[in-house]
Parts: C-alpha cells; structure tokens; sequence
C-alpha cells in the first residue's frame, strides 16, 4: 500500500486518540506548578511568622532570617528571645566539623565558614560587609573599611589541641524591631545599634575569652559620632541576652570606629544618646517648675525696685538696680516665652514658627547682653574706679543691651535661619521640636560665639573681683576673719548677676549630671537675683550684714546720668 503524505485537515484528525489523555494532566500540572509555588511560599512565609511568636518549630535559615523583617516594634506578637537564642545556636552549629553549610547569603544573615590552620604564621582579616558574605582579605586588602582581624595568637593557643579549626564570620541585620537590641535599646527613642549591624565570631567549638592579644572590629559609618560604644551580646543577661561593654575597648577615628575585645561573640556599636524621650521629659518638667518660680521671683524683684524708688530719693539716681531690674525685665520675658515654646506644638506654618523663632532669639540676647553689662559695669566699680564718668550712662547702656540683639536677630532673620528645630535622639528619632534657629551655622555664631564671648568676659571680671575681696580679708586677718562667708556670698552674687549658672552648658558634654544641673541651677536664677537683690538693696530685712555686704560691693552707687 502507497502512503500519501497529509495535505489537509486538522491535527485532532490525524493525532491519535490516547495521547490527549496524556496532554491533559500535563497541562492541568503546568497551571497547578504556580499555584502550588505561590502555596509553599505562603506556607514558608507562615511558618517564619510562626517562628517568630514561638519556638516549637525548626525553621530555614530563610525562615529565621524574615524575623529580622517582619518583627519591627508594631509586631506584638513576635517574641525577640525565640530569634536571639536560634542565631546563638546556630553559630554554635556551624562551628559543628559535621555541618555541610560554607556560608549563609539571606537578605539579613551573611555568613562564612573557613577551615584555618592554627600553626599559621600571619594574621587573619576578614570583610564584614553588610551587603557581602564575609571574604578572607588578602594581605593588600586590609585596609577594607569594615574588617576583622583575627591576630595569629588566637590561633596558636589551640595548636595544642587541634591542627586546623573552623572559623565563623556571621553579619547580620538586625532590623528597627526589638531583636538584638537588649534592655539598654528595647525602649523607643533609647540607646540603638548603629546600622543596626551585627557581627558574630566564633571560632572553634569551645567559647573563647581572655584573649592577651584582642580581636578588632572596624566598623565604618557615614557620620562621625562620639558618643559609641563598643558591646558584646551577653547570653548570661536576661532571657536571652543583653548588650554589655565589659572587655571592649572603642577607638573613634573619622568615619569608623575600631572595637577590641578579649572574647569572641556577637559585636555591635551602641550609639547612646545624651538625650533620649525620658531625660528630655524630665528636663522639660524641671525647667517649666524651674522657669515658673524664677518668673515669680523676678517680678517680685521688680516690684521691690518700684518700692524702693517711691521710698529712697537717692535710689532713683542709682545705676546699679536700674541694669539688675533691666536684666531681671529681660529674664522675665525669656522665661515666658519659654514656657510658651515648650508647651504649645510649634505651628506647621513657616512664617508663624520663624518670628516664634526670632522672639525667643530675641529675649535670649538680651539676656546674654545684659549679663555682659553688668559685667562692665562691675569692672567700673570695683577695677578700674577711677575716672569713670559717662554722661547718659544707662541711656547708653539701654541701646546695647536691648538693640544690639535686635540688630544680631534682624541679621539672622534675612538669612532664613528661623525655623523648626529638631532635637533627636541616637537613633534619629525627634524628642522635641521647636520654633528656633534651623541653620547650624548661624546658631554657632549668634548664640553659642556670642555667648562664649560674654561668658569669658564676665569671668575675667568675676575672678579679679574675687580677688580683691579675698586679698582684702586676707590682709585684715586679724580683724575680720569671721568676714569671709560675707565675701563668699558676695562672689556667688555676682556671678549671678553675670551669667555664672549659664557657664555649665559648656560643661555638658561630661554627662547627664551636668545637664540636669545646669537645667536646675539656671533655671532658677531669678530666685537668685531676688535673693541678692534684697539682702543688697533691703537692709530693712537683712539687717547690718546687709550693709556690710553692700560696702563690699561697690555696684550699688555712682550714679552717671
């Protein structure tokens, strides 16, 4: 029989009748194979979410390494010490000689395992790059920006015992939620890690510590900061651990820090604020009392001055309580205009925020300048004294105390350096906002310089001022030796007057100590000018000391009008 080749019909025509029955499970498979992929991706992501909350299962590294994803601080349900203790023991088992594992590449976890010798006769230095899994650099690469060097001395302890050993290089994101964060970083707003960065050493199966020679870590950072703090994972803290510094030191360079400690575990920089929610709230609470009583105060000195004057015809041409009242007048309105930035939000609104701005920038010089007057006019009195006449004396003195700020604030204004202020945290979060000045530059300028200036200059005064008096009691020994508490009291007076409670802000950056006593002590200097101000001007409540104190102190007369 011929065969003809087909030239026509279709293909269900001449296809055999069975092999449909095949086809047809294959294609209904190929529909199924996404469904399915969809399905165990569901699945795993499940059981990470379930891992996460509980620690009955054994997931994927995978699994594990989504906690660091899906738990963030919105995540109630997730339990940090079911992560924490699953990457401590996992890092154990791949020091294990039996695991097949060489490395670990997730999008959180980067790791590596290398079988090293211990009779090595160099150093060893690895990347620890957050992006990378971790590499052994070569010689002319160790100038890498994040490294660990692992000095051969390590190596050579455990020669004795072993031959080669495993070496565990372990980066691991950490996340913004509470995993790895620990008791000192848990809180919002609190003590972070930096980058949220991690790194796990292990080397062996056995812990090791009391290293003669330490490890380093460099971790490198786009700010420079200085306040961090090397810290180890401390499994003994806890329910599963806690950041501790104990046998670390911190090395700040320009952009990187060096950590090198005498142990071998997870590392971490604990960037720590200076002000975190807490002590902003409570700094907040004890200037807003402090302000207040200080307001009181100064009003009553005030009120003081104004009785005074109807009471002493001689008080009226008296310069001296005409610039304490001028300073007491300019601290008033600075109190007041604290409180009201500190208690209202400050308007979303740029132009009601920078005249907001301005005001308080405003009140704040005035302050500054008056200090500084009372230092000249101190240095008059009781330094130069001879030879001291200036014809409209407070006039003058009027101008530059209430119009050279205004002239510094008129400056800053066109610049648009009024804004909103932000005060963060170490982990970038705002603790308080404010109306004031948003440029760095000009806030360093017109309010740090300009403070720095009359600060110094009223110091050298106080000093010379203080000096005279006690070389004055010192040459009276035998007469006035009870006299000093009254020279005491008289310098501590002064320095009120200017600007001495001030001074600690240049101290803050020793500690939280400082602020919270600068914030104390300055807030109440309007207590303390009303106490100096009675016992100097009121001897009708003071009695004879009063007047001694007064003699002592010159700042009370020659008037110049």
């Amino acid at each position: 029989m011929r065969l003809r080749p087909v030239m026509g019909g279709s293909l269900s025509q001449h296809t055999p009748p069975y092999l449909g029955v095949i086809l047809l499970p294959l294609l209904l498979l190929l529909q199924l194979d996404p469904m399915k992929a969809m399905e165990n991706q569901a699945e795993i992501q499940e059981k990470a979410n379930n891992f996460c909350s509980e620690e009955t299962l054994n997931p994927s590294p995978y699994a594990a390494s989504q906690c660091f994803l899906s738990c963030n601080r919105s995540t109630p349900k997730c339990k940090p010490e079911v992560i924490e203790r699953f990457w401590i023991r996992k890092e154990e088992e791949l020091a294990n000689e039996k695991s097949p594992v060489r490395f670990l590449d997730e999008s959180t976890v980067k790791a590596t395992i290398h079988n090293v010798l211990v009779n090595s006769s160099q150093d060893f230095f690895f990347s620890i790059s957050p992006s990378q899994v971790p590499v052994v650099l070569k010689q002319n690469e160790t100038e890498a920006p994040n490294k660990v060097h692992l000095p051969r001395s390590l190596f050579e302890r455990l020669s004795p015992k072993m031959n080669s050993v495993r070496v565990i290089l372990m980066v691991i994101n950490i996340g913004e939620g509470e995993i790895f964060k620990g008791s000192a970083t848990g809180q919002k707003f609190s003590s972070s890690v930096l980058d949220n960065r991690m790194v796990g050493i292990r080397v062996g199966t056995e812990p090791i510590k009391d290293l003669q020679e330490p490890v380093e870590i460099t971790f490198s950072h786009k700010q420079q900061h200085q306040n961090l703090q090397c810290v180890f994972w401390d499994i003994s803290q806890g329910t599963a651990g806690d950041w501790k510094p104990t046998g670390c030191s911190t090395e700040l360079r320009t952009n990187q820090t060096v950590c090198r400690c005498d142990h071998l575990t997870f590392f971490a920089l604990l960037l720590k604020p200076v002000l975190d929610a807490t002590t902003v709230k409570a700094l907040i609470q004890i200037s807003l009392v402090g302000c207040g009583t200080s307001l009181c105060f100064l009003l009553f000195t005030i009120i003081l001055y104004f009785a005074l004057r109807f009471t002493r015809e001689r008080f009226k041409s008296e310069d001296a309580p005409k610039i304490h009242v001028a300073l007491c007048i300019s601290l008033v309105l600075l109190n007041f205009t604290f409180i009201i930035n500190l208690k209202h939000t400050p308007p979303e609104q740029r132009v009601p925020c920078r005249a907001q701005g301005g005001i308080f920038h405003y009140f704040l010089l005035c302050c500054f300048t008056w200090m500084g007057i009372e230092a000249f006019h101190l240095y008059l009195l009781a330094i130069k004294i001879f030879n001291i006449y200036i014809s409209h004396y407070f006039l003058k003195l009027s101008l530059v105390g209430w119009g050279l700020p205004f002239l510094v604030v008129l400056i800053t204004g066109s610049t648009s350096s009024y804004g909103h202020y932000d005060i963060k945290d170490g982990a970038n979060h705002t603790t308080l906002q404010l109306c004031w000045i948003e440029n760095r530059t000009a806030l360093y300028i017109t309010v740090h310089g300009y403070f720095i200036v009359i600060f110094l200059f009223g110091g050298v005064v106080l000093s010379l001022v203080a000096w005279k008096i006690f070389h004055l009691r010192g040459s009276k020994a035998g007469k006035e030796q009870n006299q000093t508490w009254k020279g005491v009291i008289t310098v501590l007076g002064l320095s009120c007057l200017v600007g001495g409670t001030w001074g600690l802000v240049l101290l803050t950056p020793i500690g939280l100590t400082i602020i919270y006593a600068f914030t104390l002590l300055n807030s109440l200097q309007g207590v303390f000018i009303f106490g100096w101000f009675t016992i100097l001007f009121y001897p009708s409540l003071t009695g004879e000391s009063s007047s001694s104190t007064a003699k002592s102190n010159p700042s009370n007369s020659a008037s110049r009008e």
